[in-house]
């Protein structure tokens, strides 16, 4: 691993988190996908990568590995604080949108990125994903699991977190009483006005109002979804986890 991503934002504030059950929790979701992505691929793609701390991670495991994401600003800390992993190289979306791309890489992982996209740039990535992996490649994209059981026991670590002072948890958006039922109680077709933060081109969604059954549905019509797994305790099939997988392959 490079001797500077623990100095990432989400390193730091995630997996190095104070509270042990938000560091353990994250750390579940990195080992899954380390797990998923195995060893000795040739060409890997990290879509909206943020601080370059899973394709460090993955390092070890992948011939060459592309890092995206939309935000120029973090790709350049990418390249300046991880430029001692020889193998990842970091690119903004509009540099990876080259035709010299497409269907070129074996494994695309996408995590904890379309949670914070509008419908509409959640079809962009989609569509993006497709057309760049390889015939017979994989892709797995991973997003919080932000309803049912999982609802509850997650408002409530992040409550405590707060009071412990992370910081990443000090602006937890508090539901009404209704959205808040609906969240323990939603189906796939369950939908909500999610607020939108930040300005263009950063525009998008915190966690607030996120349906990962919904999601899935969107993927399955980009991909062929073959698996849905969960973490962490994954054999409960998802009821108290905090993270959802869809491992896929190219559609047709």
């Amino acid at each position: 691993m490079a001797d500077h991503v623990a100095e990432g934002h989400y390193y730091s504030t995630q997996i190095g988190s104070k509270n042990k059950v938000i560091a353990w929790s994250h750390q579940s979701r990195f080992d899954k996908a380390l797990d998923l992505i195995g060893s000795g691929t040739q060409k890997l793609l990290d879509y909206g990568c943020g601080d370059g701390t899973f394709l460090a991670m993955a390092s070890d495991r992948f011939v060459e590995g592309h890092g995206v994401d939309v935000d120029a600003d973090q790709i350049k800390g990418c390249r300046e604080r991880l430029s001692d992993v020889p193998n990842a190289t970091f690119y903004t979306n509009d540099e990876l949108s080259d035709p010299k791309y497409n269907r070129t890489y074996d494994v695309v992982t996408c995590m904890e990125t379309l949670e914070h996209c509008t419908e509409p740039v959640v079809e962009i990535v989609l569509a993006d994903v497709a057309r760049l992996v390889a015939p017979g490649g994989r892709v797995i994209i991973s997003v919080p699991i932000e309803i049912g059981p999982s609802f509850l026991v997650k408002q409530s670590v992040r409550a405590i977190a707060r009071r412990q002072g992370a910081s990443s948890y000090q602006l937890q958006e508090k539901y009404p009483a209704k959205d808040a039922l609906r969240m323990i109680f939603a189906r796939r077709g369950t939908k909500f006005d999610r607020p939108l933060l930040g300005e263009p081109p950063l525009t998008g969604h915190s966690h607030y109002g996120f349906n990962w059954r919904h999601l899935r549905s969107r993927v399955a019509k980009h991909l062929t979804v073959e698996r849905t797994l969960f973490t962490p305790l994954g054999f409960l099939g998802g009821t108290v986890s905090s993270q959802a997988y869809f491992v896929c392959r190219p559609a047709g």
